[in-house]
């Protein structure tokens, strides 16, 4: 017996209107003094919990000291010690360049994602215990909106430490949310500051107001078909918009009311026809309970036997007075118990209900993500609701619904940046048939994320403790932050690249940058995508000094306000460096970007770099000598074994790189690259306008791998790492690839260090960078460094697994900005995907394999696609054509995947072995 708050005959609840009572607590919209202290505890007392410029009367100065104490036993019985109190010494900081996500409400509702955020963005994760300590201030040139200043707050980091804070100046809030209430109090005043802020809102009164109406959410499950609910006649006064009309819903009948009295006939038919229906099933119970925004959290309701069709009437009749416009009276079906069969024994007794609690979190692409499912257990005859019962951990598969506010205006959210990160979603266990099913009652706030949380702390000291609920919403603030403070930044972009980055310009105008474009082409498309194009050639690069002078006159000239500079194509790293340190502005030193452009550069230089610190970076460098002569070749024979690799010195997409077994394959290898790519021109876009130089490194065995990290001020903030499958040797044109790694955490955790050490070793401080190694029986071995942002699907694929946008992280350094990134991704699923070559799949490409194809197939959710050439022509020297890959929730079920694809598409074949490729896969 299991309806939201289900009580049995004994706990009937008179309908006085002294028995509706509010929400304990001044955040659900209660009001008056806070209950008495039961936190036994040995903390002080005596902490700074006034703030400068604002005074709190004696009511509010209580609830804030009872937060603190609440907040106090919270972590002493998750085992984490006292707050600090460092208030007395004010934090600086920086002003509107740091993230700050800042909660308003109970410690104990929002303490998963307190300690969650202390540890994915240590110190900037800020609970404000009182209003007071907030201020609303005009937003200059946004009327009618407001920025959040922060004056002070208790900050969270790993390890579960806390410190009571003072921010001199203030800090300015990037991501806000708030515990609301309807009535008068602190649930109030948080709507109040959480209304028509410039900063992302994780909710709002208005949409909570929404949100936590059972009749609405109810009707938009029950519209999608696919999520049960339970069977509900529905006496509505004045219904709000959302609820006139439309299409009707199974199993919820509504009943529009344009007045409270004269309705007995009406009330009488419509509820002896709902008792009498179908819909109610096997359901032995009805109960009669209000619904609206202003019964939030109030326990006010009546059982009775479903054959009691006048005691019914009569709650219906009684309850319609008190309905004011927008509110509801609901008679609904109380979901039978599910029930165990015990053969041969007696009677166990009352049975047990099942109330299932799920968090459902925003992630990136606006995508719902079933974060965690908990369930409580009781007895049938007992009333079972939220903190009255023990949760336990319960696996179950959940389709989320998170599309209402989609249609609304700003006003109707709450505010421009207003929207819904998070919701918690209950379930009755019932049984529907012969079926196991689970109802879906009402949608909520906090109550599911609070129980996540209380489960959380059970394991908080075990080694069994998994992932916490709040990890993708606290992301997702991060996430927020990051765009928050990027909108409106001033970008000067170095070189255009071709259709593999088109993805920059709709991701600029989404994240609201302004990108000012330097690009040789001037026909090139991006050109009218941009606020300002300059046409300049950047493709001689032994010029660059001379360029960067002069590009740094041109934007002075422009009167260009910039916030920062960056590239991510390879032929203008070194130019982007230098017109930074022109201009100002943060980046790598443009000695550390010549150190790592120039491949034997770089692998000599490492190889003198013997630490401290050790593991040093010469354990990562590989034997290599410089060629640009047939001397050189001969010379380099003798000094590197053999076999060994031949490659562009400043080269990209594996171009002209082949194993050599010999003397005589160098010399003829070299003749040949020396002949066919002389410049630009032979072969755009690869690095040949730094020249042709070749290089000769020692070949070593193992499996290769990509990293790709973020660094800001010589820190490593994030690492993704990939593997590549086998390469056709003697080529080394990539095949295929996946993520997250196969590979064990040591050995992972082996190749973010090697790629760190290098890229510092090198004095790559600042930026986004991608690493190529191999693991080998020795550990890793560099392949070569790639000072920009990692190239062909590297970008998509972090952004779709971890939520991690590359190019908006490369551009937050560029401003000089700390990217606002979670401290350990965590990958929501995972991609295995293969190559294209013109030289291998032209005919099923023009075919079975088409681009439009391929993009319908992508389209469609079935494969990632990432088209990385423009033309079906086919050349000597070959790069990849396009990226083929698909999703799984395992690495085999995405292996699986795209190899029966590739078999039926005709991507596989004798010369083109798809399953031998995904060999390493495992």
């Amino acid at each position: 017996m299991l309806s939201l708050d289900a009580l049995g005959p004994e706990w009937d609840c008179p309908l006085g209107s002294k028995d509706l009572e509010e929400e304990e607590g001044p955040w659900g919209g209660g009001s008056g003094l806070p209950p008495p202290g039961c936190f036994p505890g040995t903390w002080r007392h005596d902490v700074g919990l006034d703030c400068k410029g604002s005074l709190e009367g004696a009511e509010a100065r209580a609830w804030t000291v009872y937060y603190y104490s609440l907040l106090q036993s919270c972590l002493q019985q998750a085992g984490l010690p006292e707050t600090q109190d460092r208030s007395h010494v004010p934090r600086t900081g920086c002003p509107g360049a740091e993230v700050t996500l800042c909660i308003l409400g109970s410690p104990s509702t929002f303490l998963s994602v307190l300690l969650e955020g202390g540890v994915q963005s240590p110190g900037n994760m800020l609970l404000c215990l009182s209003p007071a300590w907030l201020t609303k201030v005009p937003a200059p040139g946004q009327p009618g909106e407001a920025i959040l200043l922060v004056s002070k707050a208790v900050s969270f980091h790993p390890g579960g430490l806390t410190f009571l804070d003072d921010f001199v100046p203030p800090r300015r809030a990037t991501y806000f949310l708030a515990g609301l209430g309807p009535g008068p109090g602190r649930g109030r005043e948080a709507a109040e500051l959480a209304r028509d802020l410039t900063c992302p809102t994780g909710a709002s009164a208005e949409l909570a107001r929404l949100l936590e109406d059972r009749l609405l959410t109810r009707r938009l499950l029950a519209q999608q078909g696919s999520v049960a609910v339970p069977a509900t006649l529905a006496f509505t006064y004045k219904p709000p918009a959302l609820l006139r009309g439309g299409d009707a819903s199974p199993g919820l009948r509504l009943v529009e009311l344009s007045g409270k009295e004269g309705q007995e006939t009406l009330v009488k038919e419509e509820v002896g026809a709902f008792l009498h229906s179908e819909a109610l099933g096997d359901a032995l119970q009805v109960a009669v309970k209000l619904s609206g925004w202003r019964w939030r959290g109030q326990q006010a309701l009546r059982l009775y036997p479903r054959v009691e069709l006048g005691t019914v009437v009569d709650t219906v009749l009684a309850l319609l007075e008190k309905l004011e416009e927008e509110e509801s009276v609901l008679v609904e079906a109380v979901c039978p118990p599910a029930r165990l069969p015990f053969p041969g024994s007696p009677p166990p007794g009352p049975g047990l209900a099942v109330r299932i609690c799920a968090v459902v979190c925003r992630t990136q692409g606006d995508k719902p993500l079933l974060s965690k499912v908990v369930c409580s257990v009781g007895r049938e005859d007992r009333p079972l609701r939220h903190q009255s019962a023990l949760p336990q951990t319960l696996e179950a598969a959940l389709a989320a619904v998170l599309a209402l506010e989609a249609g609304l205006s700003s006003e109707q959210r709450g505010g421009r940046r207003a929207r819904t990160d998070f919701l918690g979603v209950d379930f009755a266990l019932t049984v529907a048939g012969r079926t196991l099913t689970p109802v879906a009652l009402e949608l909520n706030g906090c109550l599911c994320l609070e129980a996540c949380g209380a489960l959380e702390g059970l394991w908080a000291r075990s080694a069994a403790a998994e992932e916490a609920a709040a990890a993708p919403l606290v992301e997702t603030m991060l996430r927020s932050s990051a765009r928050y403070l990027m909108e409106g930044k001033q970008l000067l972009l170095i070189g255009a690249g071709g259709v593999s980055k088109k993805f920059v310009w709709e991701a600029a105008r989404d994240y609201g940058l302004k990108l000012h474009l330097v690009e040789s082409d001037p026909n090139h498309f991006a050109s009218q995508l941009v606020h300002t194009f300059i046409h300049f050639d950047v493709t001689e690069h032994r010029r660059d000094e001379e360029n960067a002078r002069l590009l740094a006159e041109l934007v002075r000239a422009r009167g260009l306000q910039l916030d920062g500079c960056f590239s991510y194509w390879d032929d203008c790293l070194v130019l982007t460096a230098l017109l930074c340190q022109e201009l100002g502005l943060p980046c790598s030193p443009p000695a550390a970007m010549r150190l790592a452009k120039q491949k034997s550069c770089t692998q000599l230089h490492l190889l003198r770099c013997h630490g401290p610190p050790w593991p040093a970076p010469s354990l990562h460098a590989v034997p290599c000598c410089p060629l640009e002569s047939e001397a050189d070749v001969e010379k380099a024979v003798h000094q590197v074994p053999l076999p060994g690799v031949m490659k562009l010195e400043f080269g990209a997409g594996a171009v002209g790189v082949r194993l050599v077994e010999d003397a005589p394959q160098c010399h003829e290898h070299f003749s040949r690259i020396s002949r066919d790519l002389q410049g630009e021109a032979d072969h755009p876009g690869i690095g040949l306008g730094w020249g042709n130089a070749m290089l000769l490194m020692e070949f070593v065995e193992g499996t290769e791998h990509d990293v790709d990290l973020v660094l800001f001020g010589g820190r490593l903030l994030a690492a993704f790492v990939s593997d590549n499958g086998p390469t056709r040797l003697p080529g080394f044109t990539e095949t295929a690839a996946c993520m997250p790694t196969g590979l064990a955490a040591e050995q992972e955790a082996q190749l973010v260090q090697a790629a760190f050490r290098c890229c510092l070793g090198c004095g790559l401080l600042d930026g986004v960078f991608n690493v190529e190694l191999k693991l080998t029986a020795a550990g890793p071995k560099l392949i070569e460094i790639n000072p920009r942002m990692g190239g062909f699907y590297l970008r998509d694929w972090i952004l779709e697994l971890y939520g991690v946008d590359l190019l908006l992280a490369a551009a937050m350094v560029a401003c000089g900005l700390r990217p606002a990134l979670p401290m350990r991704p965590r990958a929501r699923g995972h991609l295995v995907g293969v190559m294209c070559l013109l030289s291998q799949h032209l005919q099923v490409l023009s075919s079975t394999a088409s681009r439009e194809s391929l993009q319908a197939l992508h389209d469609q959710g079935l494969v990632r696609f990432n088209l990385l050439e423009e033309v079906l022509v086919p050349g000597e020297y070959e790069e990849p054509y396009c990226s083929v890959a698909c999703t799984g929730s395992s690495l085999a079920e995405a292996r699986l995947r795209l190899l029966g694809l590739c078999q039926g598409l005709g991507i596989d074949g004798p010369h083109y072995p798809v399953a031998y490729f995904l060999s390493h896969f495992k």
